[in-house]
């Protein structure tokens, strides 16, 4: 049997405490998770409503600092392994 390390689910408010806030809870385990020490798991639901806090509030003159491709590639980089969660 392969060895697989503990796995944690993320809530939304979770996962916006672990993107924005590096000393929550939250951010300790994406740290933990970039590492291979633990696994996170998060509803794809949960990464539409960072992607709305984003674009919401990171703007320079009334544009959204990111584009679309930019936000992939941000999605693609954390060590989150997205579900789709009913």
């Amino acid at each position: 049997m392969e060895w697989r390390p503990s796995g944690y689910k993320l809530s939304t408010q979770d996962l916006v405490h672990a993107i924005f806030d590096k000393n929550s809870d939250a951010g300790k385990m994406l740290v933990k998770a970039c590492y291979g020490d633990i696994e996170l798991f998060a509803a794809n639901k949960s990464w539409n409503a960072i992607l709305w806090l984003i674009t919401s509030t990171l703007k320079v003159d009334g544009k959204p600092v990111y584009t679309g491709p930019e936000l992939g590639k941000l999605k693609a980089s954390l060590p989150i392994v997205w579900r789709q969660i009913a």
